[in-house]
Formats: structure tokens, sequence, C-alpha cells
């Protein structure tokens, strides 16, 4: 039985749970949050065990509390810190909400002083755990569509549709000291756009070489952005391989959605044929039920093939996300985004930020 431990219990904990209820493999002992009222709040909303230890400290959390397992879910400029101090009071596996780190040097501290303690860092990256995703990445591994030549990922931003976040949280995503992402503050492309930054890498199979980006502004926020990137040729490919991203707010738009009114869309291009991923976020809305919406959409050898067959809730990428990590936990495995792994994302991140800054192109061997 792994003793789990939360620190934070805002409105994102209300996926992360899900993988934990009804688990015979884990127990949740203790929740932190500087506000007691909102961990009791959880503990009555997910029918969690009543005794379950409240803190408003971490620190007093995990001196106290024999913890396995540690899920942070704090603001960013935090990340760093509770991962050190968690690695250093003997918790065996640490998961961070991402992005994982401010900085490339706190991406190393904390993978140091996990590998200095014996922890496991895994950093939390749902859309990967996505089941159409899941197969789409399958799709593509066996070879289905050909050589990858590009891909295109498309994030969209409605002005409603989706659950309301407390005030609280809105405000430090537009604190660039908490929210991070260059010396503005990114609240586009470094905490939302983290998802495609991680899928860009995962669905490739390849390191990138060098990034492009320019980002508008629209009350505070860094949208319309986008973001161009060539690919590392690790081994040898028909044609180099390209992608981009583009980030569009649409503040008169309502996306559907029981959580985040935002959605996403991947097109793939390839040397045999094109495959269009449909949704990620509000995916099991109104949309996903039309033929042209379908979670994933092949155009190969003249014809046009829908793959339908999936449990259409955006809350199984947690849940699978979670069981993932108890696996690795009970197993001792490497995790599928490890520290090592996560900071090759942040660093392709941190370079598309640096590149609106300097209005350059940002070579990844170049940038620290």
């Amino acid at each position: 039985m792994l003793r789990v431990g939360f620190i934070g219990t805002g409105v994102i904990f209300n996926l992360n749970v899900l993988g934990y209820l009804h688990n015979d493999d884990t127990d949740i002992v203790a929740l932190c949050n500087r506000t007691i009222q909102k961990a009791k709040d959880k503990i009555k909303k997910f029918n969690l065990a009543e005794n379950i230890q409240i803190y408003s400290d971490y620190r007093e959390m995990i001196k106290d509390e024999d913890i396995d397992l540690l899920e942070i879910l704090l603001p960013h400029h935090l990340h760093a810190e509770a991962t050190i101090y968690a690695a250093g009071h003997g918790v065996k596996v640490i998961s961070v909400q991402k992005p994982m780190a401010m900085t490339l040097k706190e991406a190393n501290e904390m993978i140091k002083a996990c590998n200095d303690s014996g922890a496991i860092l895994s950093i939390y990256e749902n859309f990967i755990f996505a089941p159409h995703i899941r197969k789409a990445k399958e799709l593509l591994d066996q070879d289905y569509i050909g050589d990858i030549t590009s891909i295109r990922i498309k994030v969209a931003m409605g002005g409603s549709g989706g659950w309301q976040t407390p005030q609280s949280a809105q405000e430090w995503r537009l604190d660039p000291k908490i929210v991070g992402g260059g010396s503005k503050g990114s609240p586009v492309l470094f905490d939302n756009g983290w998802h495609a930054f991680a899928l860009a890498r995962w669905l490739v199979n390849e390191e990138i070489d060098k990034v492009f980006a320019w980002t508008g502004s629209f009350k505070g926020i860094d949208t319309p952005a986008y973001v161009v990137f060539k690919y590392n040729q690790s081994k040898e490919h028909v044609v180099p391989q390209y992608g981009q991203m583009e980030f569009s707010y649409l503040p008169e738009m309502k996306i559907s959605s029981p959580y985040y009114s935002t959605d996403e869309f991947i097109e793939i291009i390839a040397t045999r044929g094109i495959m269009r991923i449909n949704q990620g976020t509000a995916i099991g809305n109104n949309m996903t039920k039309s033929d042209i919406f379908a979670p994933i959409i092949i155009i190969r050898d003249g014809k046009v093939e829908n793959y339908n067959d999936f449990n259409t809730d955006w809350n199984q990428s947690f849940i699978n996300a979670t069981k993932h990590l108890i696996e690795v936990a009970k197993n001792k495995k490497e995790p599928i985004l490890s520290g090592y792994d996560a900071k090759k994302v942040l660093k392709f991140n941190l370079a598309a930020i640096n590149s609106v800054e300097q209005k350059k192109e940002i070579r990844l061997d170049d940038f620290s």
C-alpha cells in the first residue's frame, strides 16, 4: 500500500485525485493547502477518508507523514523548492505538475536532489495518456502513415464554456514571478503551451534542433502565439522534419467542456498519409459526435479512416497517467516523462520564449 500525499488542493486536484479513488494500491494519508478549509472541502467532495491529515505547511506534512508518493500541485515558482525538500526528506516518488520548473538551473537541481536521494522524479503530463492520443502514437510507431515530415498543433482557447476557476488561480498566472516564462511571464506558451511542446517531441520521436517564435498580447496574456521548429535528424528521414504550433484566443466563442474551455487539434503529415488528431481538453462534446471531428482521422491509400471507439472524457487521461505513476512507484520503473526527459521539454519551451524576447531563431544546443 503506497502512502500518498498531495501538496495543493486547487481546481486541478479534482482531476489528479481521480486515479487514486477506490485504488487498492494506494492510500491518501495527507493533504496540504495554505487554506485548510479548501483541503477539508476536497475530502468531503470526493468522499475521502475522514482520518486524512491536513496541513498548511508542506514541510510539516513531509516531516510528520511517511509518504511514499507525493503529488505537487503548486504554482510554478514552487515546483523546484518543494521537490528538492521532498527528495531530501525521504519521499520515494515525486510527481510534479507542468511545467517542470521555472529555469533549466532549477530543473538540474531537482534532478540532482532526486538522484542523490534515490527518489523517482516524474513530471505529470496527462495528454500522452489520453486514449485517442495513445492510439495515434501506436499507429505512428507502426509506420502506418510512413515517415513523419511535419506536425502542426493548434490550441484554441475559448472565452466561455468550461468550468469556473477561482480568481486567485487566474491572478497568479498573470504574475511573471509566479507563472514564469520570461521577463513578462507567459500564461500561454509556458503554462498551457507545455502540453504542446511535450507532444511535439513524444509523437515524433525526435529532439528539437532550432525554434523561432512570435507572440502578440491580449489583456495581459501572450496570445496569439506562433512557434515554428526543426527537428534533429538522429536518423535518416525521407524529408527533413519541421513543426509548428499556434495558440489562439477566441474571446467570443463558447467551447463546451466540463473542464477548461480549450481544445487542441493536431495534424501530422507523413510520406504515405495524413493523420488528424481531433480534440483534447474538450473531447466528448458535440463536436466529437461529428464525423469530421472524429478523435482520429487518417487519409491513406486513397481512403479516409475514422477512429471513434474511445473513452472520450478528458478525465481518463488523468486516471491513466496516475495508473502509470502508481506502476512506476510499485515497480521502481522509469516514468514516461522523467525529470531528465522533462528537462528537454522545458528547454524547448524556454528556447521558444527566448526567441520571442530576442526576436531571432534559437538553436537548442546553444541555449542554456
